[in-house]
């Protein structure tokens, strides 16, 4: 047996039928979309196509898919370009999110406190769900972004996005919704109509996609400003060439996970629950982080705790038995600071630095998950062994 990838959680194996329809924009329809001759005119008609198709499994109009460089720069474009054009306006300063954002959020929120706004940052219960009560009570008339993530990268908690819109707009219509829908993509219903979301982010290496290609859905006449400036492409709201193949790459791949869907969540499930209710049978002392309840986690997601260990040692034993894991987010992979998202659902920090988690996708099969299931229970007696634990 090879290498077992279980951080899917972190990027996703390019599907080689993204790469079939990539391929051909860098060989052929290679032009600048903004030309007026053949060359650049084959690219447009290219990004104009995986523009529609990206429109059309979302069920939202064309016209409001902004393409990105990925969920990053969606996430501040969202956040900043409605912040900025909400204060224009003369709504408010006041912006409101979650303690388990990911950084892209949360640092972008960070980022306009030291520049005038205000910012509230709700808690979550120990499932990592948030608090709507204190939604409730947060959104007041000078607020004008809500930004809640619709599942957590590193514990998998589904947050309830239809009950944030009802309950945002309900105490200021005019306050914006945006809504960090990277990992949930392909896997949940993201519609914004479902959801009722003003603003949506998606990137493309969560789905099997290519790396470097995002959108940002925004819902017609929400109010906007720019933040990449240079160009007037993507009708003046992101300046800068487009990444055609990269476009392409993206539509392909949504549309294979929107069609694959169901068969994907059931494959899912059946190995996530091996881990799930396997490894706390072998392993003592296992804390499972996030909801149990698989309405209320990722289909793929598993993550947990382990007592009296080191989770980077648990992930550096992992990886010299050739299993790719993860301890937390892997943006924060390496840094001394326990997980933001655990520490807000009130596990303590010792405990914390012990995360793990296992992430799968379309491509594992049951007999890695057996592996993992016979090598992770070893390491950790182990590395307890060591510790004196």
């Amino acid at each position: 047996m090879g290498r077992i990838y279980l951080d899917h959680a972190a990027t996703t194996p390019p599907d080689p039928r993204v790469l079939e329809a990539m391929w051909p924009i860098y060989t052929e329809s290679w032009g600048n979309p903004s030309s007026i001759y053949v060359e650049g005119q084959e690219a447009y008609r290219a990004l104009d196509a995986a523009r529609k198709l990206c429109g059309d499994l979302l069920g939202v109009q064309s016209k409001e898919i902004i393409f990105t460089s990925g969920g990053t720069e969606s996430d501040n474009a969202a956040i900043r370009g409605a912040a900025f054009a909400q204060r224009d306006r003369g709504r408010g300063d006041h912006i409101v999110t979650t303690q388990i954002e990911h950084h892209a959020v949360l640092h972008t929120v960070e980022q306009l406190e030291r520049e005038g706004f205000r910012a509230t940052y709700l808690p979550v219960d120990s499932d990592g769900v948030v608090d709507l009560a204190a939604l409730e009570a947060a959104v007041t008339p000078q607020t004008t972004v809500v930004s809640v993530m619709a599942a957590n990268n590193e514990v998998g908690t589904i947050q309830p996005i239809e009950e944030v819109v009802r309950i945002a707009k309900a105490k200021n219509r005019k306050v914006v919704v945006h809504t960090d829908a990277v990992q949930a993509a392909g896997s949940l219903d993201i519609s914004p109509a479902k959801l009722g979301v003003d603003l949506l982010t998606i990137a493309g290496h969560k789905l099997h996609g290519p790396k470097g290609i995002g959108l940002l859905y925004l819902k017609a006449r929400t109010p906007f400003h720019p933040m990449i400036l240079g160009g007037s492409q993507e009708k003046e709201r992101r300046a800068g060439t487009e990444n055609v193949a990269g476009a392409v790459g993206l539509a392909t791949a949504m549309q294979l996970a929107w069609e694959e869907r169901e068969a994907r969540n059931a494959h899912y499930l059946r190995l996530r629950d091996k881990l799930l209710y396997g490894l706390p049978e072998r392993i003592p002392d296992t804390v499972i982080t996030g909801p149990t309840g698989p309405e209320r986690r990722l289909p793929n997601n598993f993550s947990c705790c382990f007592r009296n260990v080191e989770g980077e040692s648990v992930l550096l034993a992992l990886d010299m038995a050739d299993i790719a894991a993860s301890s937390g987010s892997a943006c924060t992979t390496g840094a001394l600071e326990p997980s933001h998202v655990l520490t807000a659902m009130g596990i303590d920090r010792d405990l914390a630095h012990a995360s793990l988690r296992l992430t799968v996708g379309k491509g594992n099969t049951d007999e890695e998950i057996e592996r993992v299931l016979t090598v992770l229970p070893e390491i950790v007696s182990r590395l307890r062994s060591l510790a004196g634990g």
